[in-house]
């Protein structure tokens, strides 16, 4: 094109600044950004509480499908990170059970044990039974109805705050481990760990700041010019391809590359009324993220362990993270601290009120804590926890990406796309860079569709 096109940005989230970064690279001018907050990062941001703690909008980890996004994290940071193994563990029965599950089930008691054998050996005698419909119908299909019951149908009923029923099948990827019966048998007879399996064997996190820290710094990158904060969007005119702010401008565009949630999108444009109708069937689940800080010493039980999965409803939370053992920095010398998720939706309601003394009151009963030595506690709620994966969803999606591209939108994100399969910050931020090529080349949007081999393999220096 003679004249750059005219580029903006809705969300200084890790999609959005991936846009802007990419642009930048690029040397192409004609973008403008605007954030409804007065900072950058959105669900990657970070608190720091009056007491000195700082905790994450939930239990982030940086982990990497992309060299690109790798190079732009050390341009961020530098060295300023702490590197770790990942221990996850699962605490049920009382006792620990390490990652995945599936593949450590020779510590539960004895008869849920020989439950849990029982169904693996009637998955392997059953042979093909036919694609699942649902999610539930892949679990059992895949692990038998004794890990279901003691483990996947529980927990996954509380991370999604929905039946596993009411999910499909087309986001899991590489998120579930599958199972492979004889090494199990093996592990059982030898009474030893399997703790091999995962997308993020190691991870690192940054050194000081929380998870906010590194968008923080890839906002500081940019150019300031470019971009406008405490600006929230009230309307997106399709017909004449501008927005308005709460503010008052009026800014045209080209191409608009939106990160806020699609059902909060279709319901500011002027569109069609079928289009707009569309955001009532966007699922999702809400998040409390408690933060429980304390006085001494990280205990025994504690010390190396970096997240834990609780199925069993009587605790409220689905995870819980040690956050200060994420980075010594997470802490005030001299304390430690604990951080847990729960959901929340129309299916799973939340006693908002209750919800700090309920975490309390559950790490208390699981031995985690001594509530004499609580110093802080910090809770937030995010209405935009988790982009369900509902039945129906890609044809819905599809529909409404194709409607979107037309109007020369392009909604990207963890819930701009609302694709969980590809929410992590790693693809939050290539889905920003990728909308970019897409839009000044025509080049395929690899992680929109799916696809983790990223035709970019290299970042330029900006």
């Amino acid at each position: 094109m003679s004249v750059e096109p005219k580029i903006v940005i809705v969300g200084a989230g890790p999609t959005g600044l991936g846009a802007a970064w990419r642009l930048t690279e690029r040397g192409h001018d004609n973008w403008s950004l605007y954030e409804a907050a007065s900072h950058g990062g959105g669900l990657a941001s970070s608190v720091i509480d009056p007491q000195g703690f700082t905790w994450d909008l939930g239990g982030h980890v940086v982990s990497s499908h992309y060299r690109y996004f790798d190079e732009v994290m050390d341009r961020a940071l530098g060295d300023a990170w702490v590197e770790h193994t990942r221990e996850a563990w699962v605490w049920m029965r009382d006792c620990w059970i390490p990652y995945p599950f599936q593949n450590n089930i020779w510590r539960l008691p004895e008869a849920e044990l020989n439950a849990c054998l029982e169904g693996l050996q009637a998955v392997q005698n059953s042979g093909n039974s036919g694609p699942p419909a649902t999610f539930r119908d892949w679990l059992l299909q895949s692990f038998g109805q004794g890990i279901c019951d003691a483990f996947l149908f529980p927990y996954n009923l509380k991370v999604w705050a929905y039946d596993p029923s009411a999910l499909n099948v087309e986001w899991m990827g590489e998120r579930v481990a599958t199972v492979n019966l004889q090494r199990i048998r093996e592990s059982i007879t030898l009474k030893q760990d399997d703790v091999s399996w995962g997308p993020n064997s190691t991870f690192r996190f940054p050194l000081h700041g929380g998870t906010g820290a590194i968008w923080r710094a890839v906002q500081q990158l940019l150019p300031a010019k470019h971009m406008y904060f405490d600006r929230p969007i009230t309307r997106i005119d399709t017909q004449k391809r501008r927005i308005e702010t709460m503010t008052g401008e009026v800014v045209e565009y080209d191409a608009l590359v939106s990160t806020m949630p699609l059902d909060r999108l279709l319901m500011m444009i002027d569109g069609p009324a079928k289009l707009k109708a569309e955001a009532s069937r966007f699922v999702h689940s809400s998040s409390h993220i408690v933060g429980v800080g304390l006085r001494g010493v990280v205990p025994d039980a504690l010390e190396t362990k970096c997240w834990i999965y609780f199925p069993e409803p009587q605790v409220p939370f689905y995870r819980a993270t040690v956050f200060s053992n994420y980075s010594p920095n997470n802490a005030p010398l001299g304390h430690w601290s604990l951080m847990a998720e729960v959901s929340e939706s129309p299916e799973k309601p939340v006693e908002r009120r209750a919800i700090i003394e309920d975490v309390v009151s559950a790490f208390e009963r699981c031995g985690f804590i001594d509530r004499s030595t609580i110093v802080s506690s910090w809770h937030q709620r995010l209405e935009h926890g988790y982009p369900t994966p509902w039945l129906g969803r890609d044809d819905v999606l599809g529909e409404v990406d194709q409607a979107l591209h037309a109007a020369g939108i392009y909604s990207r994100g963890r819930f701009g796309a609302w694709k969980y399969e590809v929410s992590n910050q790693d693809h939050s931020l290539m889905q920003g860079v990728e909308a970019v090529e897409r839009i000044l080349d025509g080049s395929i949007e690899r992680t929109y569709n799916g696809d983790m081999s990223s035709a970019l393999t290299s970042a330029k220096r900006c």
